[in-house]
């Protein structure tokens, strides 16, 4: 029996349905259920008649395991690789291109991006701003803040760069990968920055940081079997703390002044020290060379003097001459010379003095005349013809 039959609805006697707020049995009746259900088996059955029977069926299924089939092909991409599960089981990878399996839900594939290079940021957050429309770096304290082997705090953010390098275990030993390889770079900073006092990282030792770092974390990711390359570990910013800032700087301005000032004094030393050397080792030549010329001029004197005593052994009487004449003309060679002879009066005949020249013997002046040949040399007075 159908519903528009029964007086009242089955939640009750009355015309106005089952809330008691129905139409009135004078407007227009809803379509009745079982003649809908009824009017959709005749539809279904005008398609598939009766003569078609058990091959139409076969057929059916047949296009259906075809489909099904079908559905197993699958294309990796370029940077992907593909991860084959049967059962939820590993049974193999493939490579990019076209591939198949065994339709699910007997197999699946799992296609992760091995040749793109993933970034995990410490330290920092990057949020987009709503009104500015442009990313804005927010500072993480509880990343950043680290502990120097000098026991000073440092405020370090930076970048981990990774990729995958073995799918297989990225996507089954390691149940959150990118925040396994967060907390590996937080924990390998940390300790690469406790082993390293505040001044070197602030200045020039961040090269060093970040190879340590590197090779830390992939230490670490190995052992874990997370099939996971680290690239690269990019240091964004080193500071102290935002309180004492101000005050590091003028630290640091101080230790500047401090260097150049040293390093003004190591000029002018490195500029003055060889210029002393040179001045030293000049004097020191010039006395050596002084030392060997007055022993090799005593040497000679020496030798001299022997040769002189030997001949004065043989002929002493000609070498005494010999030598008091060559004495004389070394010391009286260079000075003007007038010779007085106290006997070189003029006598007259019968032995009387005549006067003259007062015992002076002129002396032709034959230096100047050799000195200068072309001048006529003018006549000494009282010269005797």
């Amino acid at each position: 029996m159908s519903w528009k039959n029964q007086s009242g609805g089955p939640w009750g006697n009355g015309p106005r349905g089952p809330w008691g707020s129905g139409p009135s049995s004078s407007g227009p009746t809803p379509p009745d259920l079982e003649d809908l259900i009824r009017r959709s088996q005749d539809r279904l059955r005008t398609m598939m008649p009766g003569s078609f029977g058990a091959k139409g069926i076969a057929v059916i299924i047949a296009l259906v395991v075809f489909g099904w089939l079908m559905s197993g092909w699958y294309r990796v991409q370029p940077d992907e690789q593909g991860v084959v599960l049967q059962f939820g089981r590993y049974v193999g990878t493939t490579q990019p291109g076209l591939n198949y399996h065994w339709p699910y839900p007997i197999q699946s594939v799992l296609t992760p991006k091995v040749t793109f290079v993933n970034r995990i940021d410490i330290g920092m957050q990057v949020s987009e701003d709503a009104r500015r429309g442009s990313p804005v770096m927010r500072d993480v304290p509880a990343e950043s803040l680290m502990l120097t082997g000098d026991e000073n705090i440092v405020d370090v953010d930076f970048a981990v760069f990774w990729v995958i390098s073995n799918a297989q275990d990225y996507l089954f030993n390691v149940q959150n990968p990118e925040g396994t390889i967060k907390a590996v770079a937080e924990s390998a900073m940390r300790e690469v920055i406790g082993r390293t006092n505040i001044q070197p990282i602030l200045t020039g030792a961040r090269q060093n940081i970040e190879t340590g770092v590197q090779e830390l974390m992939q230490q670490v990711l190995n052992s874990y079997k997370a099939g996971v390359q680290v690239t690269q570990v990019q240091m964004q910013k080193v500071d102290p703390p935002s309180q004492v800032i101000d005050a590091f700087r003028d630290v640091q301005a101080a230790r500047a002044d401090a260097e150049r000032s040293q390093n003004e004094a190591q000029t002018y030393a490195n500029r003055v020290l060889p210029e002393a050397r040179g001045e030293a080792s000049r004097i020191e030549n010039a006395a050596q060379g002084y030392r060997e010329r007055t022993v090799v001029e005593a040497r000679g004197q020496a030798a001299r003097f022997l040769k002189i005593y030997d001949e004065y052994q043989k002929a002493k009487v000609v070498t005494r001459e010999r030598m008091y004449l060559e004495t004389m003309e070394r010391v009286l060679g260079g000075v003007d010379k007038v010779l007085v002879d106290s006997g070189a009066a003029r006598q007259g005949p019968g032995g009387a003095s005549t006067g003259g020249s007062g015992g002076v013997v002129p002396v032709l002046p034959l230096n100047d005349l050799l000195r200068r040949p072309s001048a006529t040399p003018a006549q000494p007075q009282g010269a005797t013809r």
